[in-house]
């Protein structure tokens, strides 16, 4: 199966949401809830980019730094602190995307993917419901800025 190339973070958020909404509910496995996660991250770093590229057209910045990691950098720099609580969220994410985990009750209601790190991390379904949500609000909340 070839996977198409996604343009836009809103389809990348569709596509989150369907993992954690339908096919999470009947396969309740950790490496749906690591690609729904995977999902997220990119659409982030879509968003980012979106919204430096559509700075720099705007002849507001003068270029967009290469690494998604200077990108949200340079974003944080931008925008300052009312984006500061979707960058912890993007981080978090970021960490619990490169960080291997241990499934506990896999198959079964309260699948829980713990996350093995300095600072170990419990992601529950729930969870993933709240950082979809974030993510979302995100999304917008840069193109709202960029149109502005």
């Amino acid at each position: 199966m070839m996977e198409e190339e996604i343009i836009s973070p809103e389809e990348e958020i569709k596509r989150a949401d369907h993992l954690i909404y339908v096919t999470l509910k009947y396969t309740r496995t950790c490496d749906v809830m690591k690609n729904a996660v995977k999902r997220m991250v990119s659409a982030f770093e879509m968003a980012i980019q979106e919204y430096l590229e559509g700075l720099r057209k705007a002849r507001k910045t003068s270029d967009v730094p290469a690494t998604a990691k200077e990108r949200a950098v340079a974003v944080k720099g931008i925008i300052g602190s009312p984006v500061r609580k979707y960058m912890v969220l993007y981080n978090m994410l970021k960490k619990i995307e490169k960080t291997d985990y241990t499934a506990v009750e896999e198959f079964r209601k309260n699948v829980t993917m713990k996350i093995k790190s300095a600072k170990p991390l419990d992601v529950k379904v729930k969870d993933l419901y709240e950082y979809l949500e974030k993510t979302r609000e995100f999304v917008a909340f840069l193109k709202d800025r960029l149109k502005k």
